[in-house]
């Protein structure tokens, strides 16, 4: 193999690269805006529910209720209804995640020491946070029950302590695995393209005419997008940092050095597809089915790999975004060391390395 001839490839592409504004765009653009897309618009974060009261006590006490409920955090209450029918229109036309109906004898069994009963009616069209919200309405209801009666003595002396995401923010695991899949659609998309291109620019003929090595011009085409991607991971990690607030625990070094070898395996996945298509049209469609769609669903990213079923868990061990996700997540938020990334690693290392001699195989240098 001859740098040389490498080197020519490489200036060609980013010379190509360079003329065509729609490929910029694709490759900076498009992962800042989906990171800006999906990091403010995904969020498991279950508060605020928007609540309706109908307080048929009417008493310092009930509003003591409401006020706690209100000052919790988690709920938002949007109106005090005083008709049972006014419940039915609020949660039936989804204002309303959420509706306390007080009775009206509430505070005179609270002060004669009986039990008093609160009807909470929750919309379970969204099964995730009705659960959520039912453990919500469970501990405020249990705390103020606790403090209006005076005493706080639980059998059980919990001692909770939560590690790596203390507050519990959805979008401190979501924006580094959010990263995984954009850079696995991007980087895949963008090569894809690549030797589809010269073929259908019939330039692919002039390549052929020449000595150059089927290794070296995958490797010459490779090259620009795997500086392009690096850009993006930097990018990309900078944006999740400081504008998201996101923490960086780990060795920044570490975070680039193991998201380049994910960057080479899917470059190299790209232009496997450009070499099977010979389509632009064909390979992109291509590469966004088998990239976008099992990176998002069967990576970890959004799902928990072992709530799947098995034949799931089993596929989402070729998935090369599962690694870099549960990579980017560990240097994030634990500051994993590559002493506990190593499987990780290897696995990455193996599927870029075979996908690139496939390609390499599979590339022929003849017009067919």
């Amino acid at each position: 193999m001859k740098l040389l001839r490498v080197k020519a490839i490489t200036k060609k592409e980013l010379i190509q690269i360079w003329r065509d504004p729609l490929s910029l765009a694709m490759a900076f653009l498009m992962p800042v805006i989906l990171l800006f897309i999906f990091g403010y618009a995904i969020s498991l974060d279950v508060d605020r529910l928007t609540t309706i009261v109908y307080d048929r006590d009417k008493s310092s006490i009930s509003r003591e209720l409401i006020a706690e409920f209100r000052e919790s955090g988690y709920f938002t209450v949007v109106s005090n209804v005083d008709r049972p029918e006014d419940i039915d229109k609020y949660v039936d036309s989804g204002r309303a995640r959420v509706a306390l109906w007080i009775p009206e004898d509430f505070s005179k069994n609270i002060r004669t020491g009986k039990n008093a009963e609160l009807q909470v009616i929750v919309d379970g069209s969204d099964s995730n946070t009705a659960t959520i919200a039912l453990g919500y309405i469970s501990a405020v209801s249990e705390l103020y029950s606790q403090r209006i009666r005076g005493y706080i003595t639980p059998l059980i002396d919990f001692r909770v302590r939560i590690w790596y995401n203390q507050e519990l923010k959805s979008r401190n695991f979501i924006i580094p695995g959010l990263i995984a899949v954009i850079m696995a659609v991007i980087t895949a998309l963008l090569t894809s393209l690549t030797i589809a291109r010269e073929w259908e620019r019939g330039t692919m003929e002039q390549l052929i005419s020449t000595p150059i090595k089927t290794s070296e011009l995958i490797l010459g085409k490779l090259t620009p997008y795997f500086l392009i991607g690096f850009i993006d991971v930097v990018i990309s990690v900078l944006i999740g940092v400081f504008l998201f607030d996101v923490p960086l625990k780990g060795n920044v070094f570490l975070l680039m050095a193991l998201s380049s070898i994910f960057l080479f395996g899917s470059l190299s996945f790209g232009i496997l597809i450009s070499i099977i298509a010979r389509s632009q049209l064909v390979s992109s469609q291509i590469a966004m089915v088998t990239t976008f769609l099992p990176a998002f669903l069967l990576s970890g990213f959004m799902f928990a790999i072992s709530n799947m079923p098995q034949p799931l868990q089993i596929i989402t061990y070729i998935i090369p975004a599962r690694y870099l996700v549960s990579m980017l997540k560990g240097i994030f938020l634990k500051g994993n060391t590559l002493g506990l990334l190593v499987m990780e690693t290897v696995l990455l290392l193996i599927f870029g390395l075979t996908v690139f001699a496939i390609a390499n195989k599979k590339f022929k240098k003849r017009i067919q």
